[in-house]
């Protein structure tokens, strides 16, 4: 049996868990492994018409899982779901109020010149581009915001020429630099981080959609991605992580976090500080 995924917190209402990178949030045509609702439903003994009750649950709930919240494909890290229908309305109000702190870690493309500070653009659908869910910022779109924080500037030497995503040259060439950032949506537009990002010269690293070339995105569902676009990617996926998540909730503070998967972990050891 594969590993569904790893669990950061278990309670009788909640569980909490890192998503992997690569992995849908909602059921898709593939098999009972291919999304994270799925997965969740094999660990709790449930599946779509059959749900126990949970024997830690003092009101005899049955155990209905529901995300909270959802994260891109590619995008790893926490993800909570609620076990039963009253804890999902509850949290499901705490989402909508916005009364949660989401922190994600990317590592971008370019030296971030600022340390600190609030990208503000409107985003709406991208009605020129050849890939139908993508999305931009234009002037007549949804308000968004996102406030960042530079954590690291670096250097690294991606091969251009390797075959394995990620893969780095033993020495010489010529290092590119790049920047780590936390980052905290101030709201929860679709592919926000992602646009904003691109929006200001700093793509996130393996970005297919927002990096720059949307026929990367175009190869890769059509299953016709090269080796020489995986190697301009760098990373197998975009180097998203959504690292840290705080809410109020039942009279406490709640508060659940994820270190970044190993492709980026091992890019980000990889690099060179930059120096003064």
């Amino acid at each position: 049996m594969q590993p569904l995924f790893d669990i950061i917190h278990e309670d009788a209402d909640l569980l909490v868990v890192h998503k992997p990178a690569d992995l849908v949030c909602h059921p898709t045509k593939g098999d009972e492994y291919s999304s994270l609702v799925s997965r969740v439903r094999i660990y709790l003994g449930s599946g779509p018409g059959d749900f126990p009750q949970h024997s830690g649950d003092p009101d005899n709930l049955p155990v209905r899982p529901h995300l909270i919240h959802r994260l891109d494909r590619e995008t790893s890290g926490v993800v909570l779901i609620a076990k039963n229908s009253v804890a999902a309305g509850e949290l499901g109000k705490i989402w909508e109020c916005r009364a949660v702190r989401k922190e994600y870690l990317a590592i971008v493309h370019g030296h971030v010149a600022a340390e600190a500070g609030v990208i503000e653009a409107p985003l709406g659908k991208d009605e020129n581009s050849p890939v139908a869910i993508k999305d931009c910022v234009r002037a007549d779109g949804c308000p968004a915001q996102t406030e960042f924080a530079v954590e690291k500037r670096f250097w690294a030497i991606a091969d251009p020429a390797a075959a394995e995503p990620g893969r780095l040259h033993a020495g010489g060439g010529a290092a590119s630099a790049f920047s780590l950032l936390r980052l905290h949506p101030l709201t929860g537009r679709k592919h926000q981080l992602r646009i904003h990002l691109a929006h200001i010269g700093h793509p996130i690293v393996g970005d297919k959609i927002y990096g720059g070339d949307a026929d990367l995105y175009l190869a890769l569902v059509e299953r016709r991605l090269t080796d020489g676009q995986r190697a301009r990617l760098i990373l197998p996926q975009h180097a998203l992580h959504a690292s840290r998540l705080q809410f109020e909730w039942r009279g406490r503070s709640h508060e659940f976090r994820a270190s970044p998967e190993r492709a980026f972990a091992q890019f980000l050891a990889s690099g060179r500080a930059m120096g003064p």
